[in-house]
């Protein structure tokens, strides 16, 4: 089954997004991995699609990654192709290759050329798992309430607190880890910091089990020692990077969402022309078709805003005014996340009993697409972003 290629014809992407989103599409449905464990499947999806170089588009030019050229960027377009191909198949391997992304993008962004050298070729070839550090348990939304903190040592830094909702936690290789420098300067006293997995005084034990298949931990500091060289970004810079990063796959979360999307629209097409009702197929019925109108408007809807925020900061950089375009993106997430959650729940209403069978396909995208309504930025704060916007307009 090929996913849906019709829209890379449209004026946001260029040549090469035209041909990696059909090779992509070419590819994953070759692909075969049991994801009953989800932390089992994990490392192996990070793995094929590394041997595969898809991982490549995770990190910039010259440092592992393709596109980009002398910017040393990671192209936005790229990520969004991918990821709403890759959600499209499998939202767990949307998961794989988005983490890869997240959890390095700090380093593509702030990270001296030792710290790139170190770990963005490995990212690329899917030998190093990454993970972003950056929630705790009463500091989601509000960063400036973390209490995890980082004080200076003769040799560098020890780190204490904790960390929760952590993806790819006690799977990877290595987080990049916000932690405050400066108590009692709220957003202006973070930093970042990377953390190898193995050091001592980091323990990633405790798992976090959730309604969709999704690898999250609680990571604990207790004396966490690192060197001087462990510090990324600049001093007190980490809130500024947190959301630089976020800002650049935000857009993309939006693209897994569509991919959820198109395919609970794919399978609703499918059992609607299939299911016989009354005599006839439930595709005949107009209020199934008007189910199914409505659907494609939504997804449509949001795959604008979401092509045009990628385009947006692509092409910003490109002509050199690298804007944040922080409402565009709000605005692609949150239409996205909202939309393709009404999609969803619709594909499911026209599967009827079959709908809510554990192992049916929208049964699964029921589960899979409810916490991207939360992460990288809940809804309701993609809404005080776009308002804040709006009104200093």
């Amino acid at each position: 089954m090929l996913s849906p290629t019709t829209h890379l014809a449209l004026p946001f992407f260029d040549a090469v997004h035209r041909d990696l989103g059909q090779r992509l599409a070419g590819w994953m449905p070759q692909q075969h991995i049991d994801e009953s464990d989800d932390r089992a499947a994990c490392p192996q999806w990070v793995a094929g699609l590394g041997a595969a170089q898809w991982l490549r588009y995770c990190v910039p030019a010259g440092k592992g990654g393709i596109l980009g050229g002398a910017l040393q960027r990671l192209d936005s377009r790229a990520l969004v192709i991918l990821r709403e191909t890759l959600a499209f198949h499998s939202p767990l391997a949307d998961f794989a290759f988005a983490m890869q992304g997240l959890g390095s993008g700090a380093i593509t962004l702030a990270g001296t050329p030792a710290q790139q050298a170190a770990y963005l070729p490995k990212v690329a070839r899917g030998e190093k798992i990454a993970a972003f550090a950056l929630s705790e348990e009463a500091a989601g939304s509000d960063v400036g309430a973390m209490t995890t903190a980082a004080t200076r040592t003769a040799q560098g830094w020890a780190i204490n607190g904790s960390k929760t909702w952590i993806s790819n936690g006690d799977l990877a290789d290595f987080y990049v880890v916000f932690a405050k420098t400066e108590p009692e300067a709220g957003t202006r006293g973070i930093s970042a910091f990377i953390v190898d997995a193995h050091t001592p005084g980091l323990d990633s034990s405790e798992h976090i089990q959730v309604m969709s298949p999704h690898p999250l931990a609680t990571l604990k500091f207790n004396d966490c020692h690192l060197p001087e060289g462990a510090l990324l970004g600049p001093l007190h810079g980490g809130f500024k990077l947190a959301m630089q990063t976020l800002d650049i796959f935000r857009a993309s979360v939006a693209a897994a969402a569509l991919g959820m999307a198109r395919r609970a629209l794919f399978e609703a097409v499918q059992h609607a022309k299939q299911r016989q009702l009354f005599g006839a197929a439930l595709a005949d019925f107009q209020l199934t078709q008007a189910k199914l109108g409505e659907m494609a408007a939504l997804i449509d809807a949001a795959a604008l805003l979401t092509y045009r925020a990628a385009w947006l900061r692509d092409e910003g950089e490109r002509l050199g005014n690298p804007a944040r375009l922080t409402a565009e993106s709000a605005m692609a997430k949150l239409t996205a996340t909202e939309n393709a959650q009404r999609v969803i729940d619709m594909a499911l209403q026209l599967h009827g009993g079959l709908g809510v069978k554990v192992g049916t396909k929208v049964e699964a995208l029921y589960r899979d697409i409810r916490a991207l309504r939360i992460y990288e930025g809940a809804s309701e704060l993609q809404q005080l972003i776009i308002g804040k916007a709006v009104l200093q307009s």
